[in-house]
């Protein structure tokens, strides 16, 4: 914040008593966002807990989950364990002890988070639409379906609760803590000492996501080009839309790297390009490293495990995630410090 001294403006650094003098009406919308998003993991949380202790409801007969075993208690056990850090992570946004937590500590698990509940709720509801009007199911109602579809209902409905209401915390959380780090627009960006550092790593991330956008677009159109045999015959609409989604924030990843490093739009707001290259880059790296981890974990001669181009196409996108978490580090260390100098 700032506090005006005679005619002239003083910088105060965000603590944790300008969060604690806030005023009533501010703290009870965190409070209730607070409530809400705890309260989206419940359903979650619950299924899993319950399918850790045996139990196979929402899991029809005919699953590949039936047979998992271990694996599939170890992915039981790393989803409780994510879904947890939801919960903290709101606590950690609406609490004055969670503004004396490193920006690291707050930054990569919000990165994570929200890269990994972006792509359900640009595909969930989509999906959603058009399975109500083709008068069906919301997922597959195939023999060998994964879940019971309730289940995708209840549980996509509740990450959807959590992005939107963790996300609305983040936001008020991080214009009071760093609001002044992304104030103005493009072409006001001060010259960089790292410029063509940050220019050679956007343009290695943009390679990169165009690479696993094009991929994307080739399943989204209804190819096969790069799938098993397996994945090939289960690329239903549904499967369709998640690889568009991807398409979307390969996009949105390409646009925020080089508008940022390059100094293109000279009158688009940091403030977007920044939330495009976080969003889109959070989203390709979380899903892909997501996926290959599920994949390390499927038994030997699974017919759905993937084909070297889907999983290069897994493994770009984690590139690409590093990259530009590498260059939004550097980008806002040098904001800092040019603020402070």
């Amino acid at each position: 914040m700032t506090i005006r001294t005679g005619r002239r403006a003083v910088a105060v650094p965000f603590s944790a008593s300008a969060s604690a003098s806030a005023p009533a009406p501010r703290r009870r919308v965190g409070e209730v966002l607070r409530f809400t998003a705890i309260v989206a993991c419940l359903p979650y949380l619950s299924l899993k807990v319950a399918w850790a202790a045996g139990s196979r409801i929402g899991i029809p007969e005919g699953s590949a989950l039936r047979h998992d075993g271990d694996s599939l208690m170890v992915l039981n056990g790393l989803t409780v364990a994510m879904d947890g850090v939801v919960v903290l992570l709101a606590f950690l946004l609406t609490r004055p002890w969670g503004r004396r937590v490193p920006s690291w500590l707050l930054v990569v698990p919000m990165w994570c988070a929200s890269g990994l509940l972006a792509p359900v709720v640009a595909a969930f509801p989509v999906q959603t639409l058009i399975s109500l009007m083709r008068g069906g199911a919301v997922t597959s109602g195939r023999a060998d379906a994964l879940l019971d579809p309730w289940v995708w209902c209840v549980v996509y409905s509740g990450f959807i609760v959590q992005a939107l209401t963790l996300g609305a915390l983040f936001v008020r959380y991080a214009r009071e803590r760093w609001g002044h780090l992304w104030h103005g627009r493009i072409g006001e960006l001060p010259p960089s000492p790292t410029g063509s550092a940050r220019r050679l790593s956007a343009g290695m991330a943009s390679a990169l996501a165009l690479f696993a956008g094009a991929m994307h677009l080739v399943w989204a159109a209804g190819g096969t080009f790069g799938l098993s045999p397996g994945r090939a015959a289960a690329q239903d609409l549904d499967a369709r839309v998640n690889d568009a989604s991807y398409v979307l924030f390969a996009a949105l990843t390409l646009a925020g790297g080089l508008l940022l490093a390059y100094g293109r739009g000279r009158r688009v707001p940091v403030l977007a390009a920044l939330a495009a290259a976080w969003i889109g880059s959070g989203a390709l790296a979380g899903w892909g490293g997501w996926l290959t981890l599920t994949t390390l974990t499927a038994p030997a001669g699974d017919p759905h495990l993937p084909a070297p181009p889907m999983s290069l196409t897994y493994s770009v996108q984690m590139i690409v995630g590093v990259l530009v978490a590498a260059a939004g580090a550097h980008f806002f260390a040098e904001r800092d410090a040019a603020r402070c100098g």
